[in-house]
């Protein structure tokens, strides 16, 4: 059996070059998906991760030491989560940290597992938004056991779905 080493980590502005390739390659994952809509007119770019790493919360994961997988980890308050229609959240008090921009190279297996298993050692509760054509990513979410909480809407006005899990 064929095992490589794992490891999670905070990104480092090192990293943005493989990181926007990373996020190049789920994208093309995405498009041969059928989810056209969601990541489009060069979005995530490398000023978001940049952004992302700025406020802590840009991490990779590397499997034997090479970058394979990125996603935002950012505490509350999302200022989109603010106000969700059709649903609730499962609640609306407790801080919380939200999951955006997660990619990987389509050779990378497990990443959602072990970014989730990372996610909920820094924090209980999580939320996770996507696209409505995105069904790898709705797949991924129910299958951890994220519950449907409703429809937000990004600054640009394009619908989300809203899931969250606490434990």
């Amino acid at each position: 059996m064929n095992t490589c080493q794992r490891t999670i980590r905070l990104a480092v502005l090192d990293d943005v070059e493989r990181i926007v390739e990373v996020l190049g390659a789920a994208k093309q994952v995405m498009r041969n998906a059928g989810n056209m809509n969601q990541w489009i007119d060069g979005y995530p770019n490398a000023q978001a991760v940049i952004a992302d790493i700025e406020r802590g919360g840009g991490v990779v994961i590397e499997d034997d030491g090479m970058v394979v997988a990125y996603f935002a980890f950012l505490p509350s308050p999302e200022p989109t989560y603010a106000k969700i229609y059709q649903g609730a959240w499962l609640d609306d008090t407790m801080p919380y940290h939200v999951v955006h921009r997660m990619g990987a190279v389509p050779t990378a297996k497990g990443v959602f597992a072990s970014a989730m298993d990372y996610c909920f050692s820094q924090d209980p509760n999580i939320r996770i938004d996507t696209h409505r054509d995105n069904k790898i990513m709705r797949h991924l979410v129910e299958k951890h056991g994220f519950a449907y909480c409703g429809i937000i809407y990004l600054d640009n006005g394009d619908e989300r779905l809203a899931y969250q899990l606490i434990r």
